[in-house]
């Protein structure tokens, strides 16, 4: 045997050895390396297509959730019924105990962490900006941690707590030992709270460490700054995953960009540690290395994907390697311990900006390898030959022609700029799997062009032309939320029917406080914002109804968490600045004297100007830094109907995937179909048709011997430009559905 090849069989063998901790899914993605990767071989290539519902679990409210559930011991814990937090069993699905009422709980997951002797087990979450624990096994919260169960976030960011509406992130932290290691999504604005990452004791709440984004004087990178811009900008955030390299002890976070995210006059220089991979003593926060992916970001390309841990032959002998996707369509290998990259990756010159005070950084580092996942420039040769008019068409070629168009790193101006991937393009959160046997990392990836044109007017912040709800909504809702249930932007759908999904005090606490990408919106008085409700309630679905039943209720153990955790805050001073606004600088700081602002490039129809396929999956094989195949990820119903094929289906940016040892890669997509692919080709092995859209992480576990993938299927669904689905559905009520191959 050839020594190359002794090398890879040794290499095989140690991975096949280091999988096998892949049996279960007790952590938010699979587990600490968030590989999304499962070592189970029940379910093959040959018997995939006999998967059969096995059970299923209403979510009852007709919400949409994105909740990635996990399982311990057969029990699957989720969230359900008016923001709840359930135990269910993990083979049936019935109930074992319900904690009631906990809205404002991260809504992508929870993280689990057990004592050694297993006698002490919890259920770790933020809520409304506090960090809180259930014991796993009663459902009741741990008032012995921090204050009467509560520790509260705002707190020893170098800001006025008072002044901070939010600070939690929808993203769940990662445990290390005895460390709950969290990010933070501070908001967008002007003068937001910075994104400090910090560990807290599980036990008792206490943090351990505190590692700054942006640093204070002293520290490493302060003079990549203004002078003190610590006191004054916000964001460098780890609003996306977290992993952990348990075996070595490191941490890697993912920070998205400094605010205000599209002008940065007040933040010259390359603004470290925003739009980085910083790699951290998991028990210290020591920073270890980092690489800023984007200087002085302008694009909004924050990074949020889960940094992927494999080990992949390289020069001949196996390296164990850290891979980070990116929003503008790179994918950037690193070994894993020392931070260098593993090919080359170089500074290349990128356009100037044409705004008053800016001083976009003159490079950004581009990877030599691997190839880009996503298309990287659009022209007026690309608008969609689908589903627009001829009238539409024409008008976006022209109007594309006329736009600052250099390709990536374009900076926004006040005339129109376009970006592709934008700032919802590319990979985001939940988006990435590997299979670490093979150096196989997978992406979910789709493109989304955005046309940013900065003006002095916030665009959150404009007053209402009309009277009533429907003027509130259409000036301050829509840019994100969109119209006919197509989003635009980071919320969900229009909320119709709001009242079966979202309770009054919720709402409120949401319009007032913000909450993840949603600013606050303060000047909104509690009558005006009970009129918005009510408008909300009285529409429509946006899609027809299903079935809605429930299974026999399980007992309900406590209502609304730890005493206190439900306090709703003012908000941004009483309303006295505009949403993305923020307060004056501090007094003696060298800032400009205006700001300008962008709604983010998004418009009701704008995604569809590109042509298809407008979402992919893509396989890299990093033994090699290659492509491997890329295929579309779904159909497009309305697109299909004018003759196109392999479209991909839009809004996939949020359909995580799990990847089984047998070679097997699951997945769905927002024409509410599940699906299952060969990992070797891409090619769809076996489709179901689920009651609903799904979003978020699916999980797959096995109980007593019978292999289980759970997804939860509660979204909206979409056939093309947001139009509702015509395709009949199982007839289930939307939740999460559990799929097993037949029992013997």
């Amino acid at each position: 045997m050839s020594k190359l090849n002794t090398t890879f069989l040794l290499l095989a063998i140690t991975l096949t050895a280091n999988a096998q901790p892949h049996k279960q899914w007790s952590d938010y993605g699979g587990g600490p390396d968030s590989s999304h990767y499962v070592a189970l071989d029940q379910i093959t290539k040959s018997n995939v297509n006999q998967l059969q519902i096995a059970w299923n679990y209403p979510t009852v409210d007709g919400h949409a959730y994105l909740f990635n559930p996990i399982i311990v011991d057969n029990v699957m814990f989720v969230l359900a019924k008016n923001s709840s937090l359930v135990a269910l069993d993990a083979a049936t699905g019935k109930e074992i105990w319900i904690h009631e009422n906990l809205p404002g709980l991260t809504t992508r997951g929870i993280a689990y962490w057990e004592s050694k002797n297993r006698k002490d087990r919890r259920l770790i979450f933020a809520i409304n900006d506090y960090l809180e624990e259930i014991d796993a096994r009663t459902g009741k919260s741990i008032l012995t941690f921090g204050k009467r169960g509560l520790v509260d976030l705002r707190q020893g960011l170098g800001r006025d707590p008072k002044s901070i509406n939010r600070i939690q992130t929808d993203t769940p932290g990662r445990v290390f030992e005895d460390l709950i290691l969290m990010g933070s999504t501070p908001g967008e604005a002007y003068l937001s709270p910075p994104g400090d990452i910090r560990a807290y004791n599980i036990v008792t709440g206490k943090l351990a460490w505190t590692f700054h984004t942006i640093p204070r004087p002293g520290e490493f990178g302060y003079d990549t700054w203004p002078k003190d811009a610590w006191k004054y900008i916000g964001g460098t955030n780890t609003w996306g995953e977290i992993t952990v390299d348990t075996k070595r002890g490191i941490a890697y976070f993912p920070t998205g960009s400094p605010t205000y995210d599209y002008y940065g006059a007040d933040r010259i220089g390359t603004n470290l540690f925003g739009n980085c991979l910083i790699a951290l003593d998991a028990r210290t926060g020591k920073r270890l290395w980092h690489f800023q992916m984007v200087h002085h970001d302008l694009w909004d390309y924050d990074a949020t994907a889960a940094p992927q841990l494999l080990t992949v032959m390289h020069d001949g002998k196996p390296v164990d390697v850290v891979a980070e996707s990116s929003k503008q369509g790179f994918l950037y290998v690193f070994d894993r311990v020392t931070g260098k990259p593993l090919w080359p990756i170089e500074e290349r010159p990128v356009p100037k900006s044409l705004m008053p005070g800016e001083q976009a950084w003159p490079t950004q580092p581009f990877p030599t390898a691997p190839p880009p996942f996503a298309r990287q420039k659009m022209s007026a040769d690309d608008v969609n030959p689908y589903l627009l008019t001829p009238e539409e068409r024409a008008a976006w070629k022209q109007r594309i022609d006329k736009m600052r168009n250099e390709g990536l790193y374009t900076p926004p101006s006040t005339s129109e700029t376009i970006s592709l991937p934008g700032a919802r393009g590319g990979s985001n959160w939940g988006s990435g799997a590997v299979n670490p046997s093979k150096g196989l990392l997978y992406l979910n990836t789709q493109d989304w062009p955005t046309i940013y044109q900065l003006s002095l007017e916030d665009p959150l912040g404009k007053r209402t032309t009309g009277t009533g709800a429907k003027a509130v909504y259409a000036s301050r809702c829509q840019v994100c939320h969109g119209v006919n249930g197509l989003r635009t932007g980071s919320g969900p759908p229009p909320l119709a029917g709001i009242g079966n999904k979202v309770p009054l005090n919720g709402f409120l606490r949401t319009v007032r406080s913000g909450r993840g990408e949603m600013p606050a919106f303060a000047d909104i008085d509690d009558t005006a914002a009970k009129q918005l409700y009510d408008y909300l309630n009285a529409q429509k679905p946006a899609e027809p109804a299903v079935a809605k039943t429930e299974s026999p209720r399980g007992p309900v153990v406590a209502n609304g968490g730890a005493p206190g955790g439900l306090i709703a805050r003012p908000g941004n001073a009483a309303g006295q600045y505009t949403p993305l606004g923020g307060p004056p600088y501090p007094e003696g700081s060298q800032t400009p004297k205006v700001r300008y602002y962008t709604n983010w490039g998004l418009y009701p129809d704008q995604p569809y100007i590109i042509g298809p396929p407008w979402s992919s999956v893509v396989a890299y094989d990093l033994n090699t830094g290659t492509i491997k195949w890329k295929v579309p990820l779904g159909q497009d119903a309305e697109a299909e109907a004018e003759g196109a094929r392999d479209t991909g289906a839009f809004m996939a940016e949020h359909h995580g995937m799990i990847v089984t040892s047998t070679g097997l890669i699951f997945i769905a997509a927002s024409d509410g179909k599940l699906r299952a692919l060969d990992e070797d080709s891409g090619k769809v092995l076996w489709t179901a048709t689920l009651p609903a859209g799904s979003e978020g992480i699916p999980a797959m576990y096995e109980v007593n011997g019978r292999q289980y993938l759970v997804i939860q299927a509660s979204s909206n669904i979409t056939t093309g430009k947001g139009h509702p689905s015509a395709v009949a559905r199982p007839n289930l009520p939307k939740g999460y559905i559990a799929f097993a191959l037949p029992a013997k």
